[in-house]
């Protein structure tokens, strides 16, 4: 009988699986970003016929600033963070998927039991009519039998058991999808995750050379001090200068010392940051980076792309439209548990008294069909998840189109500051060497008898602070290209690929009791495989 039940219920299931469909709306990816151009005018830094570079670090030319982005990506501990979501988030759309799968499952139960029949026989008469039968053999026989039939009994019993969801509505089918969307969007946030990472390491590195550029600066400001406080000694003991002189030349040169710690901190902050970017502990990197070196060059072109090519650049654009998918596919969800649930469930199995008949197929038992739950009166529990699917989805609309908005005025911002700062940068160089021109004429004059020592000792100041003006300035507009390439959303495209994915260990334990196992031992049990 059961082997002409399954193909009939095989051949149901199949024609429910064709003739099903999937409710709610279906998931449509916003329309491209409708700007032609940017709007600050284009240098000729910046050109919009390229997109940035994936690598845009190598541009700097600079093999410590490319080794520690190497490092931070394999070693950052919140990018490992980001990698076990992605994990987590892609174990949910197994799970998803596996609700639309039938389960098997086996069984299998011993059980002693006493029904208390004796006292329904002994209620009934059945005893006294037994003993008052005329033929005391039959009565004896019939009541012994009785004596059997109402002792406690053991019952055996082993089998399988299967169901199978119908997904006639889509439910499952939605439910996946919106797992499927989450994980695309688990995966974005590591993308950028990825590219702020980069630009922390590349602006914490300039920070780095950039203090040191300023100690350097400072220290070359204490060494001119020093001179003129030695060549204003030597003119008063010449009687060429007044004590004054000689005290307002001290304060200078104390001045200028005091200043140097503040840079030596920096330095030491920034070595410590990028030893913590790399996940490594402070002190890590300073003997890659302890020596002075430059500011990194500048490339003398940043391919910017159009407009239009950001949403496909940008992570966490693409996250927000992940997440606008996975908001769409659960209305699919929440309208499909309006409709009626079908499941086919069937339990094969044996049963015996005695342990003996357990191989005996005439002990063998069944149940298969299918099973229907319709929802009737919910108490607007349904009606309020659909409203609070359709407004979680407006919300991811509007998060997407806020995240395109922030996209855009970061683009904007970063070029408008690229373009001032460097025409700044450029302004300052110049008033430096004006500076440098002034200092000398000065000094000149100052050292020949032809101006008082304020007049020098203001030329000296102007130079010193115009110095640290072109520093900063450098500082600035370097930190812009990092900015610039940061907002464009370029460096995880090539380089997703290297980060360090944790060992996560899928083995189920071993059941309580159970012996120790050990992986590759021969002489002991290997544990289940995780299905």
């Amino acid at each position: 009988m059961t082997a002409r039940l399954l193909p009939h219920a095989a051949a149901a299931a199949m024609l429910l699986s064709v003739a099903a469909c999937t409710v709610g709306p279906d998931f449509t990816p916003p329309k491209p970003i409708d700007k032609a151009g940017w709007n600050d005018p284009a240098t000729n830094a910046v050109s919009q016929q390229t997109n940035p570079d994936p690598e845009w670090w190598s541009g700097f030319n600079d093999p410590v600033l490319t080794a520690l982005i190497e490092k931070s990506i394999k070693g950052n501990l919140d990018l490992q963070q980001a990698v076990l979501r992605i994990i987590e988030a892609r174990q949910g759309e197994v799970s998803a998927r596996a609700e639309g799968l039938p389960t098997l499952g086996a069984n299998g139960s011993y059980m002693r039991n006493q029904l208390g029949a004796k006292g329904i026989l002994e209620s009934k008469g059945a005893f006294d009519q037994v003993d008052n039968l005329k033929d005391k053999k039959t009565s004896k026989a019939i009541g012994g039998l009785l004596d059997q039939i109402t002792q406690p009994a053991d019952i055996y019993q082993y089998g399988l058991s299967v169901s199978w969801e119908l997904d006639l509505f889509g439910k499952v089918r939605r439910s996946v999808e919106q797992a499927g969307a989450k994980a695309e969007a688990a995966a974005e946030a590591t993308g950028d995750a990825l590219v702020m990472l980069e630009a922390q390491v590349a602006q914490a590195y300039i920070q780095l050379r950039g203090a040191q550029a300023l100690a350097a600066s400072q220290q070359e400001n204490v060494r001119i001090s020093r001179d003129a406080f030695d060549l204003t000694q030597r003119r008063q003991r010449a009687g060429l200068a007044t004590d004054l002189d000689v005290e307002q030349a001290r304060t200078q040169l104390d001045t200028a010392q005091q200043q140097l710690p503040a840079f030596e901190k920096q330095v030491a902050q920034a070595m410590n940051s990028l030893s913590v970017l790399i996940g490594e502990p402070p002190g890590t990197v300073d003997p890659m980076v302890a020596k002075p070196a430059p500011l990194p060059k500048l490339p003398q072109v940043v391919g910017v792309g159009v407009p239009s090519t950001l949403a496909r650049r940008r992570p966490d654009i693409r996250e927000a439209e992940a997440q606008l998918h996975a908001a769409t596919a659960n209305v699919g969800v929440a309208v499909a548990s309006f409709y009626p649930d079908i499941s086919l469930t069937g339990n094969l199995g044996v049963r015996a008294l005695d342990a003996s008949y357990l191989t005996n197929w005439a002990s063998h038992f069944y149940s298969f069909g299918p099973s229907v739950s319709l929802p009737i009166f919910e108490g607007g529990k349904l009606t309020a998840g659909l409203t609070l699917a359709r407004a979680q989805e407006a919300e991811a609309a509007l998060a997407y189109r806020g995240t395109v908005l922030k996209a855009l005025q970061e683009v904007e911002n970063a070029l408008v500051a690229y373009r001032t700062d460097k025409i700044a940068r450029d302004d300052a160089a110049e008033t430096v060497k004006s500076a440098e021109l002034s200092n000398y004429l000065a000094r000149n004059r100052y050292e020949h008898g032809l101006s008082d020592f304020i007049q020098a000792l203001d030329a000296e100041r102007t130079l010193i602070s115009a110095r640290q003006q072109l520093v900063q300035a450098d500082i600035a507009l370097t930190n812009d290209i990092v900015a610039l390439y940061k907002a464009l959303g370029g460096g995880w495209e090539k380089k997703a690929g290297d980060i360090t994915v944790p060992q996560i260990d899928p083995t189920p334990p071993p059941l309580p009791g159970a012996l120790d196992t050990v992986a590759g031992d021969p002489t002991k049990p290997n544990p289940p495989k995780a299905d």
